[in-house]
């Protein structure tokens, strides 16, 4: 189901969704700067708050995530400054709407689609960078500690990699090799189980999708579980892909609310076009997981939930 926006946006993609004192946020890629919208329901009206980083020249902010810590909020995103193609950045405020400043870049490569979380174990941050060293190149999921919100420990745990033909980016496959991408983690525990979602392929594709990797441990060391991807035998087995009245489904972020979750996430209309050429209109969608027992499995509905 799509979400309903109090002002016409091109697009939300990337949704990421976070809740603080009973009201809704979301925050979404744009180019001069992180966007937010708030609710106070996830399927009621989302306010349109403008442009909530203050970073200097810098732009294309990607797939931005938010965690509170200590009352502060701390924005982890990609963007391009420097001269610097996607490096992870992280900021703080004293709302959630910002002014998200004080940015410091945390890597010195390329990475992007942060997740940040606290177990009892500390701070993890969540995120996708590339790896040249494997016989299936391309952008992987990863996992590194952090000391405090601002100094990751710079040793990460690469946790999921590419296995299958739809997890390739087509625009970056030539006759010299292909170039696979799993992106946009999302890590949540529910019960005995930890789960870590993630979108492949390429976001232009029709065929872009979500999957999930499932790992059954009380582990609060994120670095020491092992996480196994979900499969049908041999196959792939996304959990949100096309289907008849969307397609480019993924990134996407997951939240409780009254004991039951939900997947907000990025898709396109179908549209009757003969042009091959790519139109940005990823829009924020919303669905309902069901999550038991090491199993998820999303209800989607074009105009109701």
């Amino acid at each position: 189901m799509k979400l309903t926006f109090n002002e016409t946006k091109s697009s939300q993609p990337d949704p990421f969704v976070f809740e603080d004192n009973g009201t809704f946020y979301l925050y979404v890629t744009a180019y001069a700067g992180v966007e937010a919208y708030e609710s106070k329901t996830l399927t009621g009206k989302w306010i349109y708050k403008g442009t909530v980083t203050a970073f200097e020249d810098a732009y294309d902010f990607w797939a931005p995530s938010v965690i509170k810590f200590e009352d502060k909020y701390y924005m982890y995103v990609s963007c391009v400054a420097n001269n610097n193609f996607q490096y992870m950045h992280v900021a703080c405020a004293d709302s959630p709407l910002g002014p998200f400043k004080n940015e410091k870049c945390l890597y010195d490569q390329f990475s992007i689609d942060s997740h940040m979380v606290k177990t009892n174990d500390g701070l993890f941050l969540w995120y996708a960078k590339n790896n040249l060293e494997h016989d299936l190149v391309g952008t992987r999921i990863y996992v590194d500690r952090f000391i405090d919100p601002y100094t990751p420990e710079n040793n990460p745990k690469e946790v999921l990699l590419p296995e299958f033909d739809e997890e390739k980016f087509t625009p970056q496959c030539t006759e010299e090799g292909d170039w696979y991408t799993l992106e946009g983690p999302f890590w949540f525990k529910e019960g005995d189980w930890q789960y870590l979602m993630y979108s492949a392929g390429c976001y232009q594709d029709n065929t872009y999708h979500i999957g999930y990797a499932v790992a059954k441990t009380d582990e609060q060391d994120l670095k020491k579980v092992d996480f196994k991807k979900v499969k049908n035998g041999n196959k792939f087995s996304p959990v949100i892909i096309k289907n008849s009245f969307e397609e480019g489904t993924g990134h996407h972020s997951v939240i409780k609310v009254d004991n039951e979750y939900y997947a907000i996430y990025h898709a396109r209309d179908y549209q009757n076009t003969t042009s091959t050429e790519y139109v940005e209109r990823r829009t924020a969608r919303i669905c309902r997981l069901s999550v038991n027992d090491g199993v998820i499995a999303a209800e989607r509905f074009e105009n109701h939930i």
